[in-house]
């Protein structure tokens, strides 16, 4: 493929859509409007160019138009080969921001794509990085170590790709400040919980509308914030769920809320649906789809492609049958087949579509308040794995309630000095766990 492209989308036609639904999308994600209102006057992110690797679609495409308003140069890749939504990337491309990405790209062109983030006109290179999942800045760290001097710094919003960034760090060879984005509070808490349970439900049915939920047994693999909210959506749909973990913290939330704990040798004899949320490989293994039911539906709503071992499936099935463009059926040589959906990738961001605008506020909001945080306090970060102070989970949070209608107490000035708390917060110590 050619370099030097203003843009590579699948369709360009598509914009009119794309641009209707990045509409809608605003309209539910108060939290980037208010910081473009907030922020604009003073372009705080002028001369600022920013390469993304992120899921393309309408909610991000907020995100990336937020960026722009505040000053940014913005330059876009997805950071999954099968995440994009056309539209979107329609849209942004026909604004003129040059976006490479398209669904279905091979690991080849997805990697073409995100280098073509690296440069911008004039040969200038990229100076800051948000990231989902790691995959840029690995990349810029380990092929092109060159463009290192002129970064100021990445937010990662994944706690994928918070562990490689601790990866580097721990061998030495982190050369950037870096913002972790995925333990902030409304991240964890909020996006993560609330996002997940409102598409899982959507997800499934999108992939295999004809499977009703109620009955079934559900074997969910890991019980952390994305768990817990897979949990309940299908637990309100009347699915009996059996929980696997090795957080023996987390199996005890789970027992305590009345889940069954146990292990997937003993879990996989039991289950109709499978779904793993663990950011770990090989959580569901060649021995466990033996032991499945017929016709058992098996996805992936963890951060990591690899949680479903796809490939024991691919070398040991005796026959592949593709259902619909979001499900294979394979036969195992036990007679029995297994549905596989969205090929084991992340399942949430590939047959769905993508987390609520609202969700993806929380996060999209805390990005945008930290490349801020890079490009005007660059001295204020050390090469690392930083955090924001809560202040600014608590700012997003007022952006949030206000759009919901919600109020606000206010303390006392004698209610302050009896916590030893600002009138206007910090209202939680930055140890503290919500």
């Amino acid at each position: 493929m050619a370099d030097n492209l203003p843009h590579k989308v699948a369709d360009i036609n598509l914009a009119e859509w794309g641009r209707k639904e990045i509409t809608l999308a605003e309209n539910d994600m108060p939290g980037l409007t208010h910081i473009r209102e907030k922020y604009r006057p003073q372009q705080p992110l002028k001369n600022a160019r920013i390469a993304v690797c992120f899921q393309v679609t309408v909610q991000t495409a907020v995100l990336i138009e937020t960026l722009l308003d505040l000053g940014a140069s913005v330059q876009w890749a997805s950071s999954s080969p099968f995440s994009t939504q056309d539209h979107a990337a329609a849209a942004m491309a026909k604004r003129g921001v040059a976006v490479f990405a398209w669904k279905g790209e091979s690991d080849e062109e997805y990697v073409w794509c995100i280098e073509q983030t690296l440069t911008f006109p004039n040969d200038k290179p990229l100076n800051l990085i948000l990231d989902n999942g790691g995959d840029l800045t690995n990349l810029v760290h380990t092929k092109y170590p060159q463009y290192l001097c002129s970064l100021v710094g990445v937010t990662e919003g994944t706690s994928i790709g918070v562990h490689s960034l601790h990866k580097l760090l721990n061998e030495h060879k982190l050369n950037i400040p870096a913002i972790n984005l995925a333990d902030s509070v409304l991240n964890s808490k909020f996006c993560l919980f609330y996002g997940v349970s409102e598409i899982l439900y959507q997800g499934i049915k999108c992939a295999a509308a004809v499977v009703m939920l109620a009955g079934k047994v559900c074997v969910l693999a890991g019980y952390g914030n994305i768990g817990k909210g897979c949990a309940k959506i299908l637990r309100s749909f009347g699915v009996r769920i059996i929980i696997t973990e090795i957080d023996p913290i987390n199996a005890l939330q789970a027992s305590m809320e009345g889940y069954q704990v146990t292990t997937m040798e003993e879990a996989s004899k039991m289950g109709n649906i499978f779904v793993t949320a663990t950011g770990c490989p090989d959580v569901i293994r060649g021995e466990h789809f033996l032991h499945m039911r017929n016709d058992a539906i098996v996805l992936n709503m963890g951060l990591l492609d690899r949680e479903v071992d796809v490939e024991w499936l691919k070398r040991n099935a005796v026959e592949t049958v593709r259902v619909n463009p979001r499900v294979e059926k394979f036969k195992l040589s036990n007679g029995r087949h297994v549905l596989l959906l969205a090929e084991g990738r992340i399942a949430n961001v590939t047959w769905a579509m993508s987390y609520p605008a609202f969700a993806m506020s929380y996060l999209h909001s805390l990005h945008v308040l930290a490349h801020i945080e890079l490009w005007t306090s660059r001295d204020k970060y050390e090469v690392g794995v930083n955090v924001l102070t809560t202040k600014f989970d608590e700012e997003v949070a007022t952006f949030h309630l206000c759009h919901m209608g919600s109020k606000l107490g206010k303390l006392t000035p004698e209610q302050a000095k009896y916590l030893a708390l600002p009138i206007e917060g910090p209202y939680k110590s930055e140890h503290y766990r919500y």
